[in-house]
């Protein structure tokens, strides 16, 4: 799909605010052409590069993408290392031009255990990045769901505790103020590639009116007409928030 055709299809002010994606498949797709899995995380970073500068042109405000999850350290300390080095260099090639196309870096998930170099480049990013406003680029790094709500929950008993708040005035809205990047808009719409069809410990607390578009294609194929293929989708989509009257996430 064109540009030109998303303006007809999509007219900016309908352009969800809020955009997250589990970037899935790259193993499967380097495993479909015979290549080592690796090359397949490459491929995806390229993927990346794509999304961001198509969710920026779009007009998307937040782009959140699922790089690493507290989960994936399980896999073989090889793949492990590589993904760590593509994030190393990631950062260190890219940051420069991201900065200077006025995204603003931030980055949700654990930090604490991380190796001082890799903790140093995620701090390094969001200082920079830091005043920017056209596009706010959330790396969920090291992170789950989950613990991101038990982190949340620790926060509000050390305030119980301390006499700050009270048992009676933890709700919610309450718990929510404690959540990793608290202050940002919840996901409009959450796509994961692939053709799996789960949230896989993301954004759990986040998703709970998001809409969600499950798309056939491997994270390597994604580009900027499969971005407005998904919003094509969203916009089909009748919002009520648990109400009977249809609202835009706009």
């Amino acid at each position: 799909m064109s540009e030109a055709s998303l303006a007809i299809a999509v007219p900016p002010f309908d352009v969800p605010r809020h955009v997250a994606i589990i970037m899935d498949g790259n193993g499967r797709w380097a495993a479909a052409r015979g290549l080592p899995r690796v090359e397949g995380h490459r491929r995806g970073v390229e993927a990346l590069r794509r999304t961001v500068r198509a969710a920026s042109d779009i007009g998307i405000s937040v782009l959140t993408i699922f790089s690493f999850s507290s989960e994936n350290w399980s896999r073989p300390p090889a793949e492990v290392r590589e993904l760590m080095s593509l994030l190393r260099r990631f950062i260190r090639h890219d940051l420069a031009d991201l900065h200077r196309s006025h995204v603003r870096v931030r980055v949700i998930g654990e930090r604490e255990g991380l190796d001082p170099d890799i903790a140093a480049l995620l701090l390094e990013a969001e200082e920079l990045t830091r005043e920017n406003e056209r596009l706010t680029l959330v790396v969920a790094f090291n992170y789950g769901a989950r613990q991101e709500i038990a982190r949340a929950a620790q926060r509000v008993a050390a305030e119980v505790a301390a006499g700050r708040l009270t048992a009676q005035g933890v709700t919610a809205e309450v718990l929510g103020r404690y959540l990793d990047a608290s202050d940002l808009p919840d996901p409009d719409l959450i796509i994961r590639t692939s053709g799996e069809q789960r949230l896989s410990n993301f954004l759990l607390w986040q998703a709970a009116y998001s809409e969600l578009v499950f798309l056939p294609i491997y994270w390597p194929e994604f580009d900027r007409a499969a971005l407005e293929g998904a919003i094509v989708e969203y916009r089909r989509r009748e919002r009520r928030f648990g109400g009977l009257a249809a609202k835009t996430g706009s």
